[in-house]
């Protein structure tokens, strides 16, 4: 069924972390934006907070619920994996982002963010990547490849998402886990940083910081806060993330090896009291964002459009809103956001925006499950 418009009701968030109650599920609706026209439809329903998702060779979804659990959607019916990895569920924590090796229908590896517990310490948890293989149902061959420490019982800040670059090496993001003034700026440490590893785990010896005396090794960029979009430029083979600022100064960075991105000493944001805790939002020798969002739209997922089916849209960039739940389409010239346009106003809270190989956008939602956009003819 389609609609001049596309309306949905929802209660008002609260706050960025609260839980929503369930929206009105989607069948086929028609939206028509100033620059876009596109159905949206339900691909994948009753989800509760579907994190981030990718898809398989036979055009099968897997699906990351935060709670820790890995759904595999086929031919309309949705199972449960096995042999998920256990997760520290609290907050922000959970079962976060998935990605497939570049040489997946050779290998058959995929990976995996979560926030975990590993060492039964009981003082909660932190970032961890583990690699697997997917047989018979179950993940199997699994393997941790990197766990940042310490753990902590923070609810908050863990990342985390996966991108490959073109030579396949393994990025992944971390959040400074809400210790603002000595994780992010102190590569002795975890977290607030970006990382590169091998596929296999481990470190590249080109590392910026691998010969650097008690340096964490895998670190590949420092001074973030909490990037929850990470994507790989088509064209350049660049990685690009955006980060949560705190109120105000969401950021969308290009990430260069050994660069500091200057949190939190160089913000566009203040303490959500409102309160400076920096007065500047520059600094020499530190890399500034490429675009920034003042109030803060809370960006989650990411991706680039290089897709035909989406002729206005080529060599755009989508990012998620949280808090103000739609796509923002950013249009780019020179690696500068020109023009914003927003998509699916009011839908929920987005996660995930995914360019599928059948060159279709999918769009994770909070309390909804997974809906495509389909371009109107």
């Amino acid at each position: 069924m389609k609609y001049s418009t596309l309306f949905f009701s929802f209660i008002v968030m609260l706050l960025i972390s609260c839980k929503e109650k369930p929206s009105e599920k989607l069948a086929m609706q028609m939206v028509n934006n100033t620059h876009s026209s596109f159905e949206v439809e339900t691909i994948v329903s009753d989800m509760d907070i579907p994190w981030s998702m990718v898809f398989l060779p036979d055009n099968s979804l897997l699906i990351t619920e935060l709670k820790g659990e890995l759904i595999h959607f086929k031919n309309g019916v949705k199972t449960s994996i096995k042999n998920v990895p256990e997760v520290f569920a609290r907050g922000q924590g959970g079962l976060l982002d998935i990605e497939l090796d570049p040489n997946y229908s050779k290998n058959g590896w995929l990976y995996l963010s979560y926030a975990s517990n590993i060492e039964n310490d009981g003082n909660g948890g932190n970032t961890t990547i583990m690699r697997a293989k997917l047989k018979d149902g179950a993940l199997t061959e699994t393997k941790v490849l990197y766990k940042a420490t310490p753990n902590t019982k923070s609810g908050t800040h863990f990342g985390s998402r996966i991108e490959f670059d073109k030579d396949g090496y393994l990025y992944f993001s971390i959040g400074d886990r809400y210790v603002r003034d000595e994780n992010p700026q102190h590569i002795t440490k975890d977290a607030g940083k970006i990382y590169r590893i091998n596929s296999d785990g481990t470190i590249p010896t080109d590392n910026p910081f691998y010969n650097t005396k008690n340096a964490k090794k895998a670190i590949y960029s420092y001074g973030h806060r909490n990037p929850q979009g990470m994507a790989l430029h088509p064209i350049t083979g660049e990685i690009w993330i955006h980060e949560h600022g705190p109120k105000g100064g969401d950021e969308i960075n290009i990430i260069k090896a050994g660069k500091n991105y200057g949190w939190p000493k160089a913000s566009f944001g203040v303490n959500y009291s409102g309160t400076k805790f920096t007065d500047k939002t520059s600094i020499k020798g530190m890399e500034n964002p490429i675009h920034h969002w003042t109030p803060s739209i809370a960006p989650s997922g990411m991706t680039f459009v290089t897709s035909d089916k989406y002729p206005n849209w080529k060599g755009n960039v989508l990012v998620g809103s949280l808090k103000f739940q739609y796509i923002s389409r950013c249009v780019l010239e020179n690696n500068k956001v020109v023009k914003e346009e927003k998509l699916l106003e009011n839908i929920g809270r987005i996660r995930c925006v995914r360019q599928a190989p059948d060159g279709y956008i999918y769009v994770a939602v909070q309390n909804l499950g997974i809906v495509r956009l389909t371009p109107s003819l």
